[in-house]
């Protein structure tokens, strides 16, 4: 297992001013990625870096919340063997196990046993 990267995300019904304060804090829009989740939930990601190579990510999501959530996202190079492993300790998928796949990644939002939230991602890459 690899992980391949570790940063905060933000996730919210409206991603504008989140990304509009941190591009004030120095940091740009490198990717965004679209798509449905697993829950039927329409989403809009906006992947953020600053100069000195800092990560954050800000998701807009259809879901109704009465609050912005934060999470940890961790990439990893095997998701199946993070997910299993985060599981075998206690964490639950908030998803009910209905994991995200996109086609180019596998996600799924997984909670501690004392609350806190890792947002487990791999960027699935084809062969050409």
């Amino acid at each position: 297992m690899k992980i391949t990267s570790f940063n905060p995300l933000i996730i919210t019904q409206d991603a504008e001013p989140i990304v509009r304060l941190f591009e004030e804090l120095g940091f740009e829009r490198h990717h965004q990625p679209t798509g449905t989740s697993g829950m039927g939930n329409n989403f809009v990601g906006y992947r953020m870096k600053d100069a000195n190579g800092f990560y954050v990510d800000v998701t807009q999501t259809s879901t109704k919340r009465d609050q912005d959530l934060t999470s940890i996202r961790m990439n990893v190079d095997n998701y199946d063997e993070v997910y299993q492993l985060l599981v075998d300790r206690g964490f639950q998928s908030v998803t009910g196990e209905k994991t995200t796949e996109t086609g180019s990644a596998k996600a799924d939002m997984l909670v501690s046993p004392s609350g806190f939230t890792i947002s487990l991602i791999q960027h699935i890459k084809h062969d050409t």
